[in-house]
């Protein structure tokens, strides 16, 4: 028996490793030999720990499964009480477009072999074989943004650090996902590490960087442990190192962890801090892309920006861009989250619309309440409430709205959400996170947070004074830490204004 028991820290956390131990234990009480492979999830998070059994009519799903469960599994599996049928057509991951997400929870991640046999390799092959004009123009085609702040074009980052002069350039990989309901970036580094390594070889490649380096989370351990592991055995197997794949050309790479600032998921911080530096936030200009790390050309991409650069380069960038909608090109990782029916990663093209993922996708709110609003961007994106459910999934779109979609996380609240609550949330957290490097943000969040205390108080005078303290913060803010804060303050006291007026005024 072949058998698969996510190694994915959502699955851990609900007992995937007393799974696999138990699964192990059974067989050698029965003397069945069996294969355990600790692949990545699937993103089905309300399925988890979600066991895979191979057989000849395909991968069958057993659901969420406990320890009782496992013996059953070698009694009858299409009787068994959890089974779930064949896993490729349960509806959430059958609707699905997957490309960045294609092997993740299918393969063993730390096989090079079980890599390559389901597309791994063919980008980078491709990539050796072209010039690096060439490899940044085909990304640029692609119409790939950034998948994890403000979605700028990833091919003219690139075209600016190629166009460089420089003795050495770098490739940094921004893994430090600190945003609330986002977990695309660890599930892809534990389910399918490779595909980030051969990206990060490929932007190497394509601008002249020959060193790259993955800024990685510190509270991501089974992230960390994979990452390692797969650096390790990418040099092994010349995916890295002084000879890639035989070329002759040169790239190599290292882990390196963070020590838990929000603020170091900005890229000047991030390489303030990866250069041994207090992690706060640089003026800009210079552009990293010109003076980066140690003073270097540097690209700085997203964990999803480069994993998604082979299937670009294996399929052909129009390919990619045949998915999508307007500027926004391709599929889209949406993190679903928060008081939702059924939470995971659903990987689809820009442009549906934000209700079908919250009521037909996420199934609505776990609790059956009506759904109240719904965060999408992390503590710095705005509350979109269900008036605006009809807003297509995309950059623009989005901006249209006042909100940002970044790294595609949407937290769901349901109608008993304290939206004054929650606006005062997001100043408290820019004050406990700010860097300190700028006025508007270190002193104006701790202001919001006296002057929504005003509001809650009954002082009516204190709503334009917030509105005011808001478009400061924005306008004067180095980054995006202070610049955004206001996106889920303002959406709060916009479209729930109700829930700013003073109790003594509502009274009357």
């Amino acid at each position: 028996m072949k058998i698969y028991v996510p190694l994915d820290t959502a699955a851990v956390a609900v007992g995937a490793d007393a799974i696999a131990d138990a699964i192990l234990a059974e067989a050698k009480a029965r003397d069945i030999p069996v294969e355990l492979i600790r692949n990545g999830t699937r993103g089905m998070v309300w399925l988890e720990p979600l066991v895979e059994v191979e057989t000849e009519a395909g991968r069958l799903g057993f659901g969420p499964m406990e320890t009782a469960d496992v013996p059953f599994l070698f009694d009858d599996l299409e009787g068994h009480a959890k089974a779930l049928g064949p896993v490729e057509e349960i509806p959430y991951l059958a609707r699905q477009t997957r490309l960045t997400f294609a092997r993740c929870g299918v393969i063993d991640p730390l096989s090079i072999a079980d890599y390559e046999a389901h597309g791994g390799l063919a980008g980078l092959r491709r990539a050796l074989a072209m010039t690096p004009a060439d490899v940044v123009q085909e990304v640029t085609e692609s119409g790939l943004r950034g998948r994890g702040g403000a979605g700028f074009p990833t091919g003219i980052k690139w075209n600016t650090v190629l166009g460089a002069e420089a003795d050495q350039k770098y490739i940094i990989c921004n893994a430090d996902e600190g945003d609330s309901g986002t977990f695309a970036d660890r599930m892809i580094m534990e389910g399918d590490p490779f595909t980030l390594i051969e990206g990060m070889a490929i932007a190497g490649l394509a601008v002249g960087a020959t060193k790259g380096y993955v800024y990685l989370r510190s509270e991501y351990p089974v992230a960390i442990r994979v990452m390692k592991e797969a650096v390790r055995i990418a040099r092994l197997n010349g995916l890295l190192g002084a000879d890639l794949l035989g070329s002759g050309k040169a790239f190599d790479m290292e882990i390196r962890v963070g020590a838990g600032a929000y603020v170091c998921g900005e890229e000047t911080s991030l390489l303030n801090s990866l250069e041994g530096k207090r992690g706060i936030v640089r003026a800009k200009p210079p552009l990293p892309a010109l003076e980066g790390f140690l003073g270097k050309p540097t690209v700085v991409n997203n964990v999803i920006s480069l994993a998604t650069v082979p299937v670009i380069l294996e399929k052909g960038a129009q390919h990619y861009a045949d998915f999508g909608l307007g500027r926004s090109r391709g599929t889209m990782p949406i993190q679903i989250a928060g008081n939702v029916k059924y939470g995971g990663l659903f990987e689809t093209a820009f442009g549906m619309p934000l209700g079908d993922l919250i009521n037909d996708i996420a199934g609505g709110t776990a609790t059956g309440r009506p759904v109240k609003a719904v965060q999408v961007g992390g503590p710095l994106g705005a509350y979109l409430a269900p008036a605006k459910f009809d807003t297509p999934f995309g950059y623009e779109e989005f901006t249209a709205e006042d909100a940002l979609i970044g790294h595609a996380g949407i937290v769901v609240f349901d109608d008993s959400a304290d939206m004054l609550g929650m606006a005062r949330f997001a100043m408290e957290f820019c004050a406990v996170e700010s860097c300190g490097k700028c006025t508007p943000c270190r002193i104006g969040a701790v202001r919001g947070v006296e002057t929504i205390d005003r509001i809650k108080a009954g002082d009516s005078a204190a709503v334009e004074l917030l509105t005011d303290l808001c478009d400061t913060m924005k306008e004067g803010s180095l980054c995006a830490l202070g610049g955004f804060t206001p996106f889920p303050v303002m959406s709060a006291l916009e479209q729930f204004p109700e829930e700013f007026t003073p109790a003594k005024e509502a009274a009357e």
